[in-house]
């Protein structure tokens, strides 16, 4: 009978080709759980934003039928507005372009996640979802499915705004709403992870593997005797 002892060179190349064989699997594997919470994000945080835009319209009313309701003299109240261009008003009257640009952002967010599994990063699927919730609340606007007959035509592809903020009345900044509130975030999640672009960076597969490297150089794995006759 022939006993034959495993030796630590053996159980390092072993365990090495196991490691890639995890990350291997971890990259196929589904990310229906990131996908939920992306749904989750993106329509919950637009069903906010449109919840809030017919409730406050509907207290306050059009664009100067009401007066600011201060929640904090001077700083933060509510005043209702109809934003026709993008950032700051500009590009004033190319709704239509905008709404097509958001269509193809939100297509461009989907492939990212789920094609090329940029959802493995659950810091990515939370941002772009908030991104996800801030298009469907704009894009509905901008497809003018809140205009009325009466209504400005211009509003057509405007987008109802409600929030104030300003420092004084030289300093305000332009109203917002839920909706831009998201992307912000969303996007300020974006910017920050591309400053740090390993900190949250993740794959189901990858503590396994560092597991299988830990134990071996710590020496903690014991393999048992392997005989033969």
């Amino acid at each position: 009978m022939n006993q034959v002892e495993t030796t630590p060179d053996s159980v390092d190349s072993a365990d090495a080709n196991r490691a890639p064989k995890a990350e291997q699997n971890a990259s196929t594997k589904p990310l229906y759980d990131r996908f939920v919470v992306f749904i989750l994000l993106a329509v919950c945080g637009g069903a906010v934003d449109l919840w809030s835009k017919e409730a406050i319209f509907g207290w306050r009313g059009l664009p100067t039928q009401s007066d600011i309701w201060w929640i904090w003299e001077p700083y933060f109240g509510i005043e209702t507005a109809v934003n026709i261009g993008a950032v700051f008003g500009v590009g004033a009257g190319q709704g239509g372009l905008f709404a097509a640009m958001s269509v193809l952002a939100a297509i461009g967010i989907v492939i990212w996640l789920f094609w090329f599994r940029a959802a493995e990063s659950w810091w990515l699927t939370v941002a772009l979802g908030l991104v996800g919730g801030g298009i469907i609340g704009n894009l509905y606007d901008r497809l003018g499915l809140w205009w009325q007959d009466g209504y400005p035509d211009e509003w057509q592809s405007g987008v109802r705004d409600w929030i104030l903020w300003r420092i004084n009345e030289q300093w305000t900044w332009p109203n917002f709403n839920i909706a831009d509130s998201l992307l912000v975030v969303g996007a300020g999640m974006l910017l920050y992870q591309s400053f740090f672009p390993g900190q949250f960076a993740e794959r189901s597969g990858k503590p396994k593997a560092d597991k299988l490297q830990r134990e071996n150089v710590n020496g903690d794995r014991i393999q048992p005797e392997v005989t033969t006759s």
